[in-house]
């Protein structure tokens, strides 16, 4: 059987047990972290309170974390690997970039119809984070990660989409996609991902679970890509009652192995620091790792989901993407 990547060396995905697909340790702003987080950021308390989080998330019977945080989201990997040597769980990373509109100036001057010209660097970053490892610590990306949201496929965006599917042609690795769900932006990606040569069966939609337009989400599936479901908790977005009744009559019609659950949680995000945070959990009281164990799955089996759908979606599905 094959295995994947992960912090802790490779795995064989049949061990890959019950999985959260789209789950942050950390989501930061490492500039403003370093120059300005002196009152938000203590690395020891940060540190310990993700080891706490994640071995309760292991009580609940999850074994792996999908992780997509990538460059734009301040993936720094010894971290991790320091909190994940303290939890016996599995988080598997990305490789990518994340950013909703304009790449980064140590790319805009880089690369084919630049002033500097050359290869593509990101497809250069890309397969090295995969077949060497990311940041010298010889820990592996197993899939990629890029975003189409509400501008669409602007230049820079197209050129992103067009590295990570080059890369996925050349290795194989599957791809996940943030994307918004109310402008349906999931077309957008499969379109040109299909151009590219990538085959969709390996594409996860990000927070298409955002949307309960049913014939948007077939047509998801339809096309050999997987909805994924994977922003539980946001209610702002979409509440909870209704993401469970879309994904209970999506399962009603034959569609669970083309779905994969999580929340887009993590243990810290520096969007809601400090006074912030509070008011974050206000709003979201949800919005954490153990929503789906706690009350979601217990939602779905009222709305008529089986445990063998559930199993389809948590285990089964993920398997099947990185195999």
């Amino acid at each position: 059987m094959p295995t994947v990547e992960t912090v802790r060396g490779p795995v064989d995905v049949g061990d890959l047990g019950t999985t959260l697909m789209h789950e942050h340790v950390f989501v930061l702003s490492p500039d403003i972290m370093q120059n300005y987080g002196d009152e938000y950021w203590d690395e020891e308390v940060r540190v310990a309170d993700a080891i706490e989080k994640l071995r309760r998330l292991r009580e609940l019977g999850v074994t792996t974390i999908v992780d997509p945080t990538v460059v734009g989201l301040g993936r720094y990997i010894p971290r991790v690997a320091r909190i994940n040597a303290e939890v016996d769980l599995n988080i598997v990373v990305a490789t990518g970039l994340y950013t909703f509109d304009e790449i980064p100036h140590f790319l805009h001057y880089r690369g084919p119809d630049t002033v500097l010209g050359g290869d593509e660097p990101m497809t250069e970053m890309f397969l090295r984070d995969i077949r060497e490892g990311i940041g010298g610590t010889g820990i592996k990306a197993a899939f990629l990660k890029g975003v189409v949201e509400e501008r669409g496929l602007t230049h820079d965006q197209t050129r992103i989409q067009h590295a990570i599917a080059a890369t996925h042609v050349e290795t194989g690795v599957p791809i996940t996609v943030h994307t918004n769900a109310a402008h349906q932006t999931g077309r957008l990606a499969l379109d040109l991902y299909e151009k590219a040569g990538v085959d969709l069966t390996k594409v996860v939609i990000g927070h298409a679970g955002d949307s309960n337009d049913l014939d948007y989400l077939r047509e998801i599936a339809d096309r050999g890509a997987t909805i994924g479901a994977d922003r539980f908790g946001i209610d702002v977005f979409n509440p909870t009652d209704q993401r469970v009744a879309t994904i209970a009559a999506l399962c009603a019609q034959g569609y669970a192995e083309k779905i994969v659950l999580a929340h887009d949680a993590s243990c810290y995000i520096d969007f809601f620091s400090g006074a912030s945070q509070a008011t974050k959990e206000q709003m979201l009281p949800n919005w954490h790792y153990e929503h789906i164990h706690r009350d979601v799955l217990p939602a779905l089996r009222e709305q008529g989901v089986t445990d063998d759908q559930i199993t389809t979606m948590l285990v089964d599905n993920p398997r099947r993407y990185f195999s």
